[in-house]
Order: C-alpha cells, then sequence, then structure tokens
C-alpha cells in the first residue's frame, strides 16, 4: 500500500509538473542570430534625433529609406524577435534618442503560443519604458499584420487571424490608455475582402513581398505620421 500510495503522488506530482510547464510563456530571444544582430547595432555610430523600426523579421526585410524617402532611417528589425527580446533591448533603442519609434512586434510569440495577454503585458513594458527615458521620441503602436492562412507552413499553426485581430484589439486599448498613435495596418493596408493577408503581397502566407513595404509607408505618409 505504501508503495502504491508513493507511486500516485510522484506520478501527481509529474502530471502537474507538466501542465505548469506547459502554461508557462516562452520568453526565450537571445538566439545567436539576435546576439550577432544586437552586437552589429552596437558597433554602429549612434544616430541621433531619427525615426527607428523596430521589430521582427518583417521589419528587418524593409528597405525603410528608400520607401520611405526619409534619409535619417534606422532599421532595428531582427529576425524571430519577439516581445520579450525587444524589450530587451529597447534601451540600446533609446541611446539614439529617436523623434518617432514604429514597433511593430507580436507575430513570433503567437507562433509561440504565448498569451495575447501577456504579449499585451510586453507592449506596456515597453511604453513605458519609452515614457520613462529622457528622450522625446513619439512611439507608434504598429497593428500585428494579418496572415494568409491558406499558404502559413506548419510551423507557423499557432499563428492564426483571430488571435492577432484580440491581440491588435488590446494593442488598442493601451493606444487610448498612454494617449499613443495605433496605426492599423491590418485593416487599412493588408487584409483582403476576406480578412486575410493579400495574397499578392505575401512570400509565403507571413512576410512581404516588397510591394508591400511601398503601401506600408504610402499609409504612414498619407496619415501624416512620417
Amino acid at each position: 500500500m505504501k508503495n502504491i500510495l508513493c507511486t500516485a503522488l510522484l506520478l501527481a506530482n509529474t502530471v502537474y509538473g507538466m501542465a505548469q510547464k506547459s502554461s508557462e510563456s516562452d520568453s526565450s530571444y537571445a538566439n545567436g542570430y539576435y546576439v550577432k544582430r544586437v552586437q552589429y547595432f552596437k558597433s554602429l555610430p549612434v544616430q541621433k534625433k531619427g525615426i527607428v523600426f523596430l521589430g521582427n523579421s518583417i521589419t528587418e526585410v524593409g528597405q525603410w529609406q528608400d520607401v520611405t524617402g526619409v534619409k535619417k532611417v534606422i532599421n532595428r528589425g531582427i529576425s524571430g524577435d519577439n516581445s520579450f527580446g525587444v524589450f530587451y533591448r529597447l534601451d540600446d533603442v533609446l541611446a539614439h534618442q529617436p523623434r518617432k519609434i514604429f514597433l511593430a512586434i507580436g507575430v513570433n510569440d503567437i507562433k509561440r503560443g504565448t498569451p495575447i495577454e501577456v504579449i499585451a503585458k510586453n507592449y506596456e513594458r515597453i511604453i513605458l519604458k519609452v515614457k520613462k527615458s529622457k528622450t522625446k521620441t513619439q512611439l507608434y503602436l504598429q497593428s500585428v499584420l494579418p496572415v494568409r492562412e491558406s499558404m502559413l507552413a506548419s510551423i507557423y499553426d499557432n499563428i492564426r487571424n483571430q488571435r492577432i485581430i484580440a491581440l491588435n484589439g488590446l494593442m488598442k486599448d493601451l493606444a487610448l490608455k498612454y494617449n499613443l498613435p495605433y496605426v492599423d495596418l491590418f485593416n487599412n493596408v493588408f487584409k483582403d475582402e476576406n480578412g486575410q493577408l493579400i495574397k499578392n503581397l505575401t512570400t509565403d502566407g507571413l512576410h512581404l513581398q516588397p510591394e508591400g513595404y511601398v503601401l506600408w509607408a504610402e499609409y504612414l505618409k498619407k496619415q501624416n505620421l512620417l
């Protein structure tokens, strides 16, 4: 009986531990590429009063100076980055004392299954860090873009437009709370009549063709944000 009881307790503890682990958010970010990219950024000269585009691979691929026509543009995109990684490297971005930061982050968090409330909490941490900095930086919260679900590879199974819409809603609430501009790229630029990412603007259902960045920049200009 004692052995049975011990086995039962061990099994219960194992199940509890597995459940607890599965409920934890994947907050990792510092992979090899992230570290190299951050080191590269640190090696560059400081460019004060510029415009920073901050985010993941979707930001990194953008030829922002070309599409915006703005000379002093700083690309701080890192492929695979998430909201935890952006928060960690935000001090380096603020060291440039940028006039504006256009933030676009969150889809990789969704990919990992991070609850949208956790992602929103990281947005809030980012907002507060910018507000508490000694810079006069204007932060723009850009919505997560839609995806074209039928084109997504299996590694993106967690990414669905329903989750993106829910996250964008929380982001919009934070923009209202902290009196920040919310840039609705999802609805105003990239979704088609079915609420999916426009087919001819994407390479794989997630990432953008070059034409997508032209439309992105044109929208920012139309809204007098650049």
